[in-house]
């Protein structure tokens, strides 16, 4: 375990570890919940808090942070970095200050921090996300010399309506069958997304962590076959309803087998996938939700067209700041 503290001045310790106690854990994920209240989206990506609610156990890479003032008495913010096994790739930073304890300068030590072990990692730059481009982490990212590298668009699209779109020839289409489908999902997700630099290095590890999340359903994670040989998947994701917004569906993954780009199974699992969510038929099993979301990178004008007719709009971004460690 590697415990370690960065003290700034009087008033802010960071404390960083690979492993968080118990109660360690829970402040932090307090600090979260606050925020997400009072900002109104989640401050740390969900493969993020997903980490964090395991942090009793390391995890290859992965360091969290925990700003204390004074004498430990309180945690005012949360940080968490990943540094990627390929040296091609930076090292993910995110980052969250409590609501009551914003403006106090607790961001600046969260960050000198991170870069600190970032440099012990023997790496030069590293990536932080701003979600939902807040105007004080945007600010901090200035502060520090960083430059905007990324920005990553939520659509939304509202109502029932669904294009008609054919499985292409020969394919078959089918539901994700837990504890049989996992090693096949796992080769075809690193096959689809080998350039993309989270989604495709998905562990055994970060499939089990969704597999066991209480939204996860089966029915509608939709898996296309060719000879009985996996060639795409469309994987579904409803978010309850909150205080703030109804319950969501959303297109939380879609792949296909480079092989078959071009044939419109894309497009196929895209329509199956909507179909599910929007549609009315409950004996069919579909949702009959109002509005789905997705999220996709802006410099992908090919994938944001296709969504754009499909009839999303943007909702809100995040932003991926880059500075030198």
């Amino acid at each position: 375990m590697d415990d370690g503290t960065a003290t700034t001045g009087d008033e802010t310790t960071v404390l960083a570890s690979d492993v968080l106690r118990p109660a360690q854990r829970d402040a932090a994920l307090r600090v979260l919940t606050d925020a997400q209240a009072v900002d109104g989206r989640a401050a740390v990506s969900e493969q993020g808090r997903l980490r964090l609610r395991s942090s009793e156990t390391a995890r290859a890479g992965v360091t969290h942070f925990l700003a204390l003032t004074g004498t430990a008495t309180g945690v005012v913010g949360y940080g968490q970095l990943e540094v990627p096994e390929s040296a091609a790739a930076n090292p993910a930073a995110e980052l969250v200050v409590a609501p009551a304890d914003r403006g106090c300068g607790f961001g600046r030590p969260l960050v000198d921090a991170v870069l600190a072990e970032a440099r012990k990692a023997g790496r030069e730059h590293v990536d932080f996300w701003v979600h939902g481009g807040h105007p004080a982490a945007r600010h901090l990212a200035e502060a520090f010399g960083a430059e905007l590298v990324r920005e990553l668009r939520q659509m939304r699209r509202t109502g029932s309506q669904t294009e008609e779109a054919p499985l292409p020839e020969g394919i078959e289409l089918r539901t994700f069958r837990p504890g049989e489908d996992d090693a096949e999902w796992l080769r075809l997700n690193a096959l689809a997304f080998a350039h993309h630099p989270e989604q495709g290095a998905w562990t055994e590890r970060d499939l089990a962590d969704r597999l066991a999340e209480p939204w996860f359903d089966p029915a509608g994670f939709f898996l296309a076959t060719r000879g009985g040989r996996l060639v795409g998947f469309h994987w579904t994701k409803v978010h309850p309803a909150s205080a703030t917004e109804p319950a969501l569906g959303e297109v939380y993954v879609v792949g296909v087998d480079p092989a078959e780009q071009g044939s419109g199974l894309g497009r196929a699992l895209t329509a199956a996938g909507l179909r599910h969510l929007t549609g009315r038929d409950a004996a069919a099993g579909e949702r009959g939700l109002e509005t789905v979301l997705l999220y996709v990178d802006a410099d992908n004008p090919a994938a944001v067209r296709v969504y754009e007719r499909l009839g999303f709009t943007v909702h809100e971004v995040d932003l991926m700041y880059r500075t030198a460690a």
